[in-house]
């Protein structure tokens, strides 16, 4: 199997269930984005301890994320044609979110000013992928179906990457959470 198609050389992509759009509609833009942010995302991953249990929750966000991005690749017309989980955001997934962020929040103190990032690599990518995630829930505006609940998980998303920037600043955690050497 060759990677490479050649459909995409007159400037447009395919869609999920069928369809095709220039490369620069805001369905490609919404989702490139969102594909930005799982490779972020990702970076940070590469950073933590492996088979940890922030490792577990990264690695169902960027599984999220696929689902996420199948959402914003379909249609509006083909919308009724995505499956719970598989191609189509559901309320649990951004309930998840919200549960780890209420885990997390407790286990240090929120800081009560504005944070400088960049205190340590981990923190400082965590951060950068917040920005990201916001990115892509900008470009998301322009293309929401009603009733999608993908803003809301984008939102939470970006809320959990500043609390896990913030919990990987905290001495405590830095000591049982290390990056790879």
């Amino acid at each position: 199997m060759k990677i490479y198609t050649r459909k995409g050389d007159d400037g447009t992509t395919g869609l999920f269930y069928g369809g095709r759009v220039r490369k620069d509609s805001p369905l490609p833009t919404a989702y490139g984005e969102v594909d930005e942010a799982q490779a972020a995302i990702g970076l940070t991953r590469s950073l933590i301890e492996p088979e940890s249990e922030i490792d577990f929750l990264v690695i169902q966000i960027l599984r999220d994320l696929w689902v996420l991005m199948a959402e914003l690749a379909t249609l509006p017309e083909n919308r009724v044609k995505l499956k719970e989980g598989i191609s189509l955001v559901t309320a649990d997934m951004v309930k998840n979110l919200e549960d780890s962020i209420d885990k997390f929040s407790n286990e240090f103190s929120v800081p009560e000013e504005f944070v400088v990032p960049g205190q340590n690599h981990i923190s400082a990518t965590f951060d950068l992928a917040r920005t990201v995630v916001r990115r892509a829930e900008r470009a998301v505006l322009k293309v929401e179906s009603e009733g999608s609940l993908v803003l809301p998980y984008l939102n939470r998303l970006s809320d959990l990457m500043w609390i896990l920037a913030r919990l990987h600043e905290e001495d405590i955690l830095t000591a049982k959470i290390t990056k790879k050497e």
